[in-house]
């Protein structure tokens, strides 16, 4: 009961996940993308969901503006936690607990500059993303599917198998508006 309990709120938290923003420290607004100023980091969003689920509310702040390279010290052990709940103990990359924590907590968006762009393929993983990577599904097959990846069925897919448009062949690529 409580792993459908922990998957269910994984599902809530992933439906209201937010794209990363910045808000601009004064308030001049302007139509010509002024990049002068200062910033604040506000959300790090690179893997739908993880930071969602895996980082609590009293800590959120806190994830959201560590460098990435500083997040694997700072919370890989509350990351270990969440999956200890969620029954993990390896998947089909074959990663431990630990080792897995530490891909899972720093949340950046990796990109390879040759070969396939992919979230997971089967083969490639974690080597960019494209926009009809099912990501939400790949990550529940990586948290929930055990060594195998066929563990745990109710549980290892969000099952929205696309997107309700079809995206663009050229740039943007976004599908269009309705």
């Amino acid at each position: 009961m409580i792993r459908i309990n922990k998957f269910t709120g994984f599902i809530l938290l992933a439906a209201g996940l937010s794209l990363t923003s910045c808000d601009k420290d004064d308030t001049t607004t302007t139509d010509n993308f002024d990049t002068a100023g200062t910033y604040n980091q506000n959300d790090q969003m690179a893997r739908p969901a993880i930071n969602t689920v895996f980082v609590n509310a009293s800590r959120k702040n806190e994830f959201n503006t560590t460098t990435p390279s500083m997040m694997n010290a700072a919370f890989n052990t509350q990351f270990q936690s969440v999956l200890t709940g969620f029954g993990y103990t390896t998947n089909i990359l074959g990663l431990d607990k630990p080792t897995f924590a530490s891909v899972l907590v720093t949340d950046v968006l990796n990109v390879k500059m040759s070969g396939p762009t992919t979230f997971y393929d089967g083969t490639n993983v974690l080597t960019g993303r494209s926009l009809a990577d099912d990501v939400i599904t790949t990550e529940l097959i990586l948290i929930f599917g055990g060594a195998t990846g066929a563990s745990n069925p109710g549980l290892r897919d969000d099952n929205v198998n696309a997107n309700d448009k079809a995206f663009l062949p050229s740039f943007p690529f976004l599908a269009a508006p309705f």
